[in-house]
């Protein structure tokens, strides 16, 4: 495929850029394969915006007349608004924004044409890896191993080719442990706190169903976390109304019968759907322009956005009061393992370890956690 296909407009000149908290800007617009580049032509002004298509999360076009504006919704909550002469032009422009912003092939996204001509990378980019945490940690080597289990992606398609677990668990033991867990993702560990040892695990729900089904390695797996510790804590980021529902449908919990020693707590978190209503909804408070304090007030409370980040943030704390004062280990999980649970385990090491809370720790824990 050819980006040109679908670029049937350009540049257009004349074009009129409005932002918040900035004043209407007059100028000419270019589209490429991966950037809406827009130029100020004003004399003395130099102002340009230079926007990643990949980052417009919706557009909106209006037709008025002879002319036509588009409104552009970014993924960083940017709202642009651009006012385009011409009828034919500005569909022409929507229409490539449209299709150019949600390409499904990964090799034509942008990091495969970007071509700098002043940068050598003599080594693999990145901050951290698992194999780079493992190396780093002198202390996880008497009871945790560096395991190349998934190092073809078979086990599980959502984990890095090597990750950290038990040191008594082989990777026979792993690969049984995997089809328990949804989507193959077995608890590894992703962070260990070097106050007194503790870990925090993270992995999917396990598939036990309404018959309640065991697996004796999952079982075995997680005795050898906790060790010779009275007990350990499941964090479970869903009801128990909606873990009792998840058992219908194939997954469900740890039963107490069989894991004797871990304490489970739910701490429900939104998802999904939910979340996506409320980001939307606080989008819309963000760009209202009527300069009214109670009705962006209101606005931004029926959104639910602060509450969802009050209940992460509670979660998080619930995770670090466990492995920090309580001194007991940790695994968290909801249904695939893969949003909320990271979530909550990325903010407990943000609370627990002040290197996570440096730029190059921060960086370093994103990929890691988010990245890998």
């Amino acid at each position: 495929m050819e980006f040109s296909d679908h670029i049937k407009t350009a540049n257009v000149e004349d074009v009129v850029l409005r932002q918040p908290l900035h004043p209407p800007s007059r100028g000419t617009l270019c589209i490429t394969g991966h950037h809406l580049l827009f130029s100020e032509r004003e004399e003395g002004s130099s102002q340009q915006v230079l926007l990643l298509l990949r980052n417009i999360d919706a557009i909106e076009k209006r037709m008025s007349g002879s002319s036509g504006t588009i409104t552009i919704k970014c993924k960083d909550l940017r709202v642009l608004q651009l006012d385009i002469p011409g009828m034919e032009q500005c569909l022409n422009i929507s229409r490539s924004i449209e299709t150019l912003s949600c390409l499904d092939n990964v090799s034509e996204m942008y990091p495969f044409f970007y071509r700098p001509t002043d940068l050598s990378l003599q080594d693999q980019w990145g901050l951290s890896t698992p194999e780079k945490h493992y190396t780093q940690m002198k202390e996880l080597h008497e009871r945790w191993r560096l395991s190349s289990v998934n190092k073809s992606y078979s086990v599980c398609p959502s984990y890095p080719p090597a990750v950290i677990v038990p040191n008594c668990i082989d990777d026979e033991t792993l690969k049984k442990v995997a089809k328990f867990r949804q989507g193959g993702r077995f608890p590894v560990l992703c962070y260990y706190h070097r106050k007194n040892g503790m870990v925090i695990m993270r992995s999917s729900q396990p598939l036990t169903g309404a018959n309640r089904k065991r697996c004796k390695e999952d079982e075995l797996l997680l005795q050898a976390v906790i060790e010779d510790s009275d007990k350990g804590f499941i964090i479970d980021t869903r009801s128990s109304q909606q873990v009792q529902q998840a058992r219908m449908t194939g997954g469900g919990f740890e039963s107490k019968s069989f894991y004797n020693c871990w304490k489970r707590l739910h701490r429900q978190m939104e998802r999904g759907k939910a979340l996506q209503e409320s980001l939307i909804k606080l989008v819309e408070a963000c760009s209202d322009e009527s300069h009214n304090v109670d009705r962006w007030l209101s606005k931004l409370e029926n959104s639910k956005w602060l509450s969802h980040v009050q209940t992460a943030l509670s979660t998080a704390g619930l995770l670090a009061e466990c492995v920090e004062r309580d001194g007991h280990s940790a695994l968290v999980h909801g249904y695939e393992g893969t949003d909320c649970s990271l979530l909550i385990c990325t903010l407990a090491q943000l609370i627990m370890d002040p290197f996570c809370r440096t730029l190059e720790g921060f960086l370093a824990l994103l990929e890691r956690e988010w990245v890998q």
